[in-house]
């Protein structure tokens, strides 16, 4: 029996999902909410294994408790918003699947509950093009990103072993141990520190750790 937490802030939207997954004999409602503060306190009692998030709701929507809410139960977003944040928001929070209120029949519905209960996800096709595309837009984000920070840290014209001993730096390392590491004295460390600090135009081991990885 798959047991399952309701939570929306409209009644009727409620009743009607909760007609829906009554037509299916291994699937049981235990509880409904209309906010995300009482889903929370409710899915701590009920301990369903599948909880119906929507978003938009008073005093704490769904994007504000999903993580909460994600440690305790497999949460089902079903919700009217389409949006790329939104979606992402809930993926990100825990969320192991996703319908848009329109674009999905009861049968998808069932089937989707029994995917989430499983351990498995669910999109729908509307939602996965959009997880598609936000994904795609972060990785293009990240490969530019670190292009830029090859091309910022070949500006500074370190040599190969102040590259070495800055990522030590950065890493955690103490002179001590980056001259155990490299096999190098420790005051031949320093002099490399001395010299990575000019060409960093910085004054300390933080600046110049912050500097490289892109943190300042």
């Amino acid at each position: 029996m798959i047991d399952v937490l309701i939570v929306d802030d409209n009644p009727i939207v409620r009743s009607a999902i909760r007609t829906y997954l009554g037509t299916d004999e291994d699937i049981r409602v235990v509880g409904e909410a209309s906010d995300g503060r009482t889903a929370l306190v409710a899915a701590q009692r009920l301990r369903p294994a599948v909880t119906l998030l929507d978003h938009r709701m008073p005093v704490a929507d769904g994007l504000s408790v999903i993580s909460r809410l994600a440690d305790q139960t497999a949460v089902l977003v079903i919700t009217s918003d389409s949006s790329a944040d939104v979606i992402a928001g809930m993926l990100r929070g825990g969320a192991r699947g996703y319908l848009v209120h329109g674009e999905f029949d009861p049968p998808e519905l069932l089937r989707a509950v029994r995917s989430v209960a499983a351990g498995s996800g669910w999109l729908s096709p509307a939602v996965a093009s959009v997880t598609i595309s936000v994904l795609r837009d972060h990785a293009a984000a990240e490969r530019a990103g670190t292009d830029r920070m090859r091309r910022d840290r070949e500006a500074y014209g370190l040599t190969a072993r102040e590259r070495e001993v800055l990522d030590l730096i950065t890493d955690g390392y103490s002179n001590a141990a980056i001259g155990r590491r490299l096999t190098i004295s420790e005051k031949t460390v320093k002099n490399h520190l001395n010299h990575i600090f000019g060409k960093l135009g910085v004054t300390n081991r933080t600046e110049a750790a912050m500097r490289w990885t892109g943190s300042q």
